[in-house]
């Protein structure tokens, strides 16, 4: 089977239209002039419909990096155990991983950006109830359980739109896409930091009022988008006809369920795991603040990666993502042969440049690829399907280290991790996809 964009564009065509891109990933501009040419002058990445789009992104991925930090924390300071911290983890996460499909059928429907501003809105209410719940006191933990739910579902609602978005902001996908993949690196750096410390000074509440004014910020910079017609399922269909085209269009692209398939492997063996048996190997031996600086080295590789992405554009992206990814066993490897904190650091320096090269050429290939009448559920089934398993590789990090021991554990994720790039180059429609070039 063909899977080339130029064979998408005709196979679903549908007559009724909502914002965005008139057919697939847009070849008009971002900013939707009536008649589908660029503006003059037009940046090809920073338009201001990009510009809206990244302060949104960012504000949203500040938020979700600091919620998990300042509940577990919270709670661990007003004297509640880690029980209960595990709970709440578990409500905030379990909403997302079970409703992220639904909430791609939903964005096809109703167009991602409607779906994303009432995620935010939700986030924006569950986030200023969670400030008076932590200012005031907890009477009842259902009640942080429960809005730890509705933050949960809203990210679920958000995440699909969230990456085809990209494609209807800048002409640049892979340069948008490498800019946000910096954005989430310094977010994800910062925003853990930032709610430690105000939790560390009994501000609990602050960060929340803090998240939801971010997600304010968000819903209004998504609210003065400036999109064109995208097309939108016909009419009538039900929500698991949605689902069922969704699924039909996901394992009609070898290349798409192959990487998925390659990835389910490849989270339960080596990348979930991996945190919490390193931890258990270099805090006894080097203390928590080494250990933090080793996650920042890998936080900054990231960084660097997505600022590599946004200017180096390989023909056969996916490729050159799993070349980059070869670095990753470099890591693992290096805590089994007792390498000391610097060379560690440095290990994970080079996979954060890896992960963070993969991660742009995998989003852009998916964005621009997919027809955009359905790429919303496409996502969503990507989603499930890769980051639903990494919880599992965690759960099992514990038991497996019991019945095996650590380097034992660890080698299995160096070994996978090396044959997950190496499958991912031999596997010839992952190998072998060709980029599509920017939009004039």
């Amino acid at each position: 089977m063909e899977e080339r964009l130029a064979d998408h564009t005709a196979e679903v065509a549908s007559p009724q239209t909502k914002d965005g891109p008139p057919d697939g990933p847009p070849r008009g501009p971002a900013d939707g002039t009536p008649d589908g040419t660029p503006p003059s002058g037009e940046p090809a990445i920073w338009t201001r419909n990009f510009r809206y789009y990244f302060t949104a992104r960012s504000a949203g991925l500040l938020s979700w990096a600091m919620l998990p930090v300042a509940v577990a924390a919270g709670l661990l300071k007003g004297g509640y155990g880690l029980d209960t911290a595990g709970y709440s983890m578990a409500f905030l996460v379990a909403p997302f991983a079970g409703l992220v499909l639904f909430g791609g059928v939903l964005a096809d429907r109703f167009t991602a950006r409607r779906m994303m501003i009432i995620a935010d809105l939700a986030n924006l209410t569950a986030h200023i109830l969670l400030a008076l719940l932590f200012i005031h006191g907890i009477d009842h933990l259902w009640q942080l359980y429960a809005l730890l739910v509705v933050a949960g579902t809203a990210n679920a609602l958000f995440q699909p739109g969230a990456s085809s978005t990209v494609p209807l902001v800048s002409r640049d996908v892979q340069g948008a896409n490498g800019v946000l993949r910096t954005s989430e690196a310094i977010t994800g750096l910062g925003g853990p930091a930032l709610a430690g410390t105000l939790v560390g000074f009994g501000s609990t509440g602050w960060v929340m009022v803090i998240s939801a004014v971010a997600y304010g910020t968000s819903a209004i910079c998504l609210f003065v988008l400036r999109l064109g017609a995208v097309p939108a399922p016909p009419a009538g269909e039900s929500l698991w006809r949605n689902l069922v085209v969704g699924w039909q269009e996901f394992r009609s692209r070898s290349w798409l369920w192959g990487v998925i398939l390659i990835w389910m492997f490849y989270a339960v063996l080596s990348w979930g795991p991996q945190l919490s048996v390193a931890a258990g190997v270099i805090v006894p031996e080097h203390g928590a603040s080494a250990f933090g600086l080793i996650n920042a080295a890998l936080g900054a590789g990231t960084i660097a990666g997505g600022l590599v992405a946004i200017r180096y554009k390989p023909q056969r992206p996916l490729a050159a993502g799993a070349v980059a990814m070869m670095a990753y066993p470099i890591y693992p490897l290096g805590i089994v042969l007792g390498w000391p904190v610097w060379a560690l650091a440095a290990a994970q320096v080079a996979v954060g440049i890896g992960i963070g090269v993969w991660g742009v050429m995998w989003a852009t290939s998916v964005q621009t690829q997919v027809p955009g009448e359905v790429l919303n559920r496409v996502h969503a089934y990507e989603v499930a399907g890769s980051v639903g398993m990494y919880p599992i590789g965690s759960a099992l990090a514990g038991p497996a280290v019991g019945a095996f021991g650590t380097d034992e554990v660890l080698m299995v994720g160096v070994v996978v991790s090396f044959l997950t790039a190496t499958a991912l180059l031999v596997a010839r429609p992952i190998r072998s996809l060709r980029r599509v070039p920017d939009r004039a």
